[in-house]
């Protein structure tokens, strides 16, 4: 019990004399998880849609020979950024770009640290969105497909008004996922001097030596944004699911009874038409007239 009370005590003291350096911390991580989780989600649409244009073998030999090309190039790319940690990444473009270019290409200053965090927590995510973007496609009914193209839709008018609105929603969960993965992997960014949330703990521990009291504070921050960002996600789940309950349109009898034969004396299913109203349908049709209009 005293050992609680002595942990309130110093996370309370970290509190007061750091908060505003943990709430700096807080916002810069969101801001950039927000920013490269959208470029991210763009890069891999961008991968994913490369991925799976069709072509056969009645197509020409340049345009099989660029589509292959640009599917092993996708693969290459999803690949190394998938199968290598984000923090070497980080290294590689923060420290390797100058090496390699003799300080043509270089990060310099805090915008240089925004911007090489952008980009990789952005290509790291893109590397990821891509399989899942091309999971989404191929998901949905080749049916649908077909028949666009039946009704002479072009391939990129399938995509775009058949495909990729179904294959969306089908991944918005996987969005969701990278976004949060995104919130705590941030905290590698301190290796190239990024200020996010982890890098605010590691400067404030520093100063007091006080590593769990911290700690602590980091956990709780971290939860917190996981949670509040789970629970954003699920509603916009559910707003894109739309209504749950649907009701069955009464105005129209050529939608109410599409796809059916309107019988002249049982009707339809579907309909609410007299059995006067039939019996003068059934008339018209066999004497031109009913009989109360002659």
């Amino acid at each position: 019990m005293d050992k609680l009370l002595e942990l309130g005590y110093d996370i309370s003291r970290l509190w007061s004399a750091y908060s505003s350096t943990y709430f700096n911390g807080i916002k810069n991580t969101l801001i950039l998880a927000v920013v490269a989780t959208v470029i991210g989600c763009l890069i891999g649409l961008v991968c994913g849609i490369l991925n799976t244009i069709p072509y056969s073998k009645t197509d020409s030999p340049v345009k099989r020979f660029f589509l292959k090309l640009i599917r092993v190039i996708v693969r290459v790319y999803v690949e190394v950024f998938r199968g290598t940690p984000m923090v070497l990444q980080a290294v590689f473009i923060y420290y390797g770009l100058p090496y390699f270019t003799d300080g043509q290409i270089a990060f310099s200053g805090y915008s240089g640290m925004w911007a090489a965090s952008i980009l990789v927590v952005s290509i790291n995510t893109g590397a990821y969105m891509a399989e899942s973007v091309r999971g989404g496609i191929i998901s949905i009914d080749p049916g649908q497909t077909e028949g666009a193209k039946a009704i002479g839709m072009t391939h990129v008018q399938t995509m775009l008004h058949v495909i990729l609105p179904q294959a969306l929603r089908n991944i918005m969960p996987q969005i969701g996922n990278n976004f949060i993965i995104n919130i705590k992997d941030t905290s590698v960014m301190f290796i190239i001097g990024f200020i996010e949330f982890f890098a605010a703990h590691r400067m404030i521990v520093g100063i007091n030596n006080l590593y769990f009291p911290s700690a602590v504070i980091e956990m709780v921050g971290y939860l917190t944004l996981t949670l509040a960002a789970s629970f954003l996600l699920r509603l916009l789940e559910k707003l894109m699911d739309g209504s749950s309950s649907y009701e069955l349109v009464q105005v129209d009898s050529l939608t109410m009874a599409a796809g059916t034969y309107s019988h002249p004396h049982r009707g339809t299913p579907f309909d609410e038409v007299s059995g006067e109203k039939r019996e003068r349908l059934r008339q018209k049709l066999r004497f031109g007239r009913t009989r109360g209009e002659r």
